[in-house]
């Protein structure tokens, strides 16, 4: 069984027809998944799904091996908002997470600078959120929900806002963390070059079901020239076809 299973998935919001149908997806450990489609093909609906955020109507979704059938403490999530207490720190944004079930100890303190350092935060630690800039909003908002180490990370359109150069710096950003912590994301996503830029695998949803599948072939790490060659381009035209209904 792969990490995260899921397994002829079926839901409906309050019994209407199905915002999703007989939808099957699997990730192994450590691997970097995308999903993308028009808006309203359900796929951020699926991520609620597989998070335990919602409940199927039909199928199974597991993780590790077990149902989801609410949020596992071992995850964590980062969504289009960066959503920050605008009353705390970015230091105490990052560490909520553990305030909010345990007292805080030096060794988490140590932690979450050394994940704002690999982000370009360290020396923002005391600033508010509205001291800072949108890209680093976010990236406090990537730190604040790796600093417990979740076995995985859901991500909910987290660059949508941003402009194309410090979308570009954070897609690496993310990666480098992913890579050192050998992090498992599913990642969801308009930007076909983003997902293919990330991801290890990408999904296209349409009309509430998976309608293509592919494997990314590129070399770890990922490099900004990658963006620019002939398989890149030619694995975004093809997702960019199967978006449009064109799936010959």
């Amino acid at each position: 069984m792969s990490f995260l299973t899921i397994e002829d998935v079926t839901y409906s919001y309050r019994g209407k027809n199905p915002v999703l149908h007989n939808v099957n997806w699997g990730m192994n450990k450590g691997e970097f998944h995308c999903l993308i489609g028009k808006s309203g093909c359900g796929k951020t609906t699926l991520l609620k799904l597989a998070a335990g955020l919602l409940q199927t109507d039909k199928g199974r979704i597991h993780l590790e091996g077990s149902e989801v059938v609410k949020p596992s403490p071992d995850c964590g999530f980062v969504f289009q908002s960066p959503t920050l207490l605008e009353w705390k720190t970015v230091m105490d944004n990052v560490l909520l997470p553990i305030s909010l079930k345990r007292k805080l100890t030096e060794e988490d303190r140590t932690q979450a600078l050394e994940l704002l350092e690999l982000v370009g935060l360290a020396s923002f630690s005391d600033r508010y959120p509205l001291q800072l800039s949108g890209g680093q909003q976010s990236r406090a908002a990537i730190v604040r929900a790796l600093v417990q180490r979740p076995s995985l990370l859901f991500m909910d359109e987290p660059f949508a806002a941003l402009d194309a150069i410090t979308r570009d710096e954070l897609q690496d950003d993310l990666l480098r963390m992913c890579r050192r912590y050998n992090m498992t994301v599913l990642f969801i996503t308009h930007d076909i070059s983003e997902a293919v830029y990330l991801a290890d695998a990408v999904g296209v949803m349409a009309e509430g079901e998976m309608v293509y599948q592919s494997k990314v072939e590129l070399e770890r790490p990922r490099r900004m020239e990658m963006r620019y060659d002939s398989y890149f381009n030619e694995l975004c035209y093809r997702l960019r076809q199967v978006m449009g209904g064109n799936q010959s």
